[in-house]
């Protein structure tokens, strides 16, 4: 029943100027947005806030995002239509703003996979975490790879972070990039010794991984900042694979209900993360546009 299904917390509405400057072309590679016109799925497994387009780009103006990647909500199920408009519209002026990542289903024909591709889509969701977000199963990842390796694109993971040991054969299997968000739900808490995190590193030193340093809020001890537990968590990926690493604001941090940060603190944990220009730029900028393909 859609009454039982729980409201999550919006976003901290007033986002205020971080202490930090990001470099010029920095990429926000995981957003969504939730807005009443577009229906939600029977399916889904929270109410989500709404949160607007509008919403979005003042949000980026404040942080000094230039680009955004979309990433499809289990809520919509495999609608992609409220992150294509999104993307739509930011690609309009000035363009190459914007990039997504969809939900389909094996279904779904060459001809429409070539037309996501031509709008901006990158890659397929696939998150067994939220009820809804999982409409292939894990026995169809060769026959989705095989439709979409023609489009250079990727598959991108959102599991449970208990899971991760579970999956490693699935993911060594894989024959198209990958790459997983929120430091792959592994808890700040059980340090970067922890086998689950260790499977981590192991995969992104394979050569296939991306992963986004995003979602600090979701992995530490605390809800709010500093988080400095992750911040072990965040070097250790970057000292393994220094060229795939990218980040997200995780806005308007669905599926919450306890309190959300303000953005702000989110890009200045980045900035104690990573104090180096170059570095900054390469995970801001240089990476996700390269794998975005903007």
């Amino acid at each position: 029943m859609a009454s039982d299904i729980r409201d999550c917390l919006p976003p901290d509405r007033h986002p205020r100027r971080p202490s930090i400057g990001l470099p010029k072309g920095s990429v926000d590679t995981h957003v969504h947005v939730f807005e009443q016109r577009y229906p939600l799925s029977p399916s889904r497994g929270y109410n989500p806030p709404d949160s607007t387009l509008t919403d979005l780009e003042h949000l980026h103006a404040t942080l000094g995002v230039d680009r955004v990647v979309f990433t499809q909500p289990s809520v919509y199920g495999t609608d992609n239509a409220a992150i294509l408009d999104g993307m739509e519209a930011l690609n309009g002026a000035p363009p190459n703003r914007a990039r997504c990542v969809v939900a389909i289903t094996m279904d779904i024909t060459d001809n429409e996979l070539a037309a996501l591709d031509k709008a901006g889509a990158r890659g397929v969701r696939l998150n067994t975490d939220n009820k809804g977000g999982m409409p292939i199963t894990l026995d169809k990842i060769g026959d989705l790879e095989a439709r979409i390796r023609p489009f250079g694109w990727h598959i991108e993971w959102l599991f449970p972070g208990k899971d991760i040991v579970e999956l490693m054969p699935v993911f060594a299997a894989l024959t198209v990039p990958m790459s997983i968000g929120h430091f792959a739900y592994q808890p700040a808490t059980a340090g970067v010794a922890a086998p689950g995190f260790q499977a981590l590193l192991e995969l992104m030193r394979r050569g296939n991984t991306w992963i986004k340093v995003s979602g600090a809020n979701r992995v530490s001890k605390t809800d709010l900042p500093p988080y400095d537990d992750v911040k072990p968590m965040a070097q250790a990926l970057i000292d393994a694979a220094p060229e795939r690493i990218m980040w997200g604001t995780d806005w308007p941090h669905p599926n919450k209900y306890i309190v959300n940060p303000n953005d702000s603190d989110l890009v200045d944990a980045f900035g104690d993360w990573v104090t180096d220009d170059a570095m900054r730029r390469k995970i801001m900028v240089d990476t996700p546009a390269g794998f975005y393909r903007f």
